[in-house]
């Protein structure tokens, strides 16, 4: 493991450290705000990040936070899901992740508050995130952003979601890219990152199969179900070429590789990030580790750079 990660480490812990044993998911969830909070990274001042607004869904209203370069103007566009196990975080515990993209690239990112389990459960936040995907393109004039390079993407929980989305869409032409970062895209809990990296850090695989159970009370749907995982789709091809960050130390790092692997064999894309000597969630040490805040800026590049969303 890269050795820059353990400051990070011990720091995270020890905030957790309030949390006690047992803690409700809703417990979990205001701690994780006040931790991601104090841990914020100063906010790019290029970046304006004021602007929320409420989008109707079938599962109810749904707040997002806009991240926009103040050179205003028609931009590029990132939706961006945060990650949290499906049951905690919000565009706030990602803010570090989305104004530096919008700094880095002078875009817009749209960052979704989508729905949590236990209390609202699959398919809220699914069925939220694409209703925010079609009004950022039936709102793109209004928002400032260009409906021709709008890309969707998240880490974790909400990389998951991103695929989700991408998949179920793909035959509306919304997405020009979909950027998934340390990505669940199976619940295989056969692969071999999760045996060798069981412990984590940050991630447990013995933690995963309740939180997946709060995320999608039927469990035959976690292996059937392409809104849940999106590998197990029958087909991958036609959908927008795809940047895969994966984690060398991270349960979920076989699943990342699998979903490549499907795109790849689909036609699709795919430029693939391994993530050599990092963990899960190594996004959020980009204060300690340089390979961290390295390993975003390539995907900033690879979203200003890419064929599908460079300015023509």
């Amino acid at each position: 493991m890269n050795p820059d990660l353990e400051p990070f480490l011990t720091t995270w812990a020890e905030k957790w450290t309030r949390v006690p044993p047992g803690a409700t998911p809703a417990d979990r969830r205001t701690a994780f705000e006040g931790i991601a909070r104090e841990m914020r990274l100063p906010t790019p001042d290029s970046v304006d990040t004021d602007a929320e607004h409420w989008i109707d869904s079938p599962a109810g209203q749904v707040r997002v936070r806009v991240f926009r370069h103040k050179d205003g103007g028609v931009q590029p566009c990132l939706i961006y899901m945060h990650g949290g196990a499906w049951m905690q975080g919000s565009p706030e515990t990602h803010w570090d992740i989305t104004a530096r993209i919008a700094d880095w690239n002078r875009q817009t990112v749209i960052s979704v508050d989508y729905a949590k389990a236990p209390e609202r459960p699959f398919p809220a936040a699914f069925d939220q995130c694409v209703a925010v995907a079609r009004w950022v393109h039936a709102s793109a004039a209004g928002l400032g952003v260009d409906p021709a390079r709008i890309a969707i993407g998240g880490d974790s929980a909400g990389g998951n979601l991103a695929a989700a989305v991408a998949l179920d869409l793909r035959g509306e032409d919304l997405f020009n890219a979909q950027l998934l970062i340390y990505p669940a895209c199976d619940f295989d809990a056969s692969r071999p990152s999760y045996s060798e990296n069981a412990e984590g850090p940050i991630v447990r695989a013995a933690d995963m199969e309740r939180v997946n159970a709060m995320y999608s009370g039927n469990p035959a749907l976690l292996s059937t179900d392409p809104r849940l995982a999106p590998l197990v789709a029958k087909d991958h091809s036609g959908l927008p070429p795809a940047y895969i960050a994966v984690a060398e130390f991270d349960p979920l790092r076989d699943s990342g590789l699998a979903y490549a692997e499907a795109l790849e064999a689909a036609g699709v894309p795919v430029t693939l990030d391994r993530g050599p000597g990092l963990i899960h969630g190594y996004l959020r040490a980009m204060e300690y580790c340089p390979a961290s805040e390295a390993s975003l800026r390539a995907m900033s590049a690879w979203l200003a750079d890419t064929p599908a969303m460079a300015q023509a």
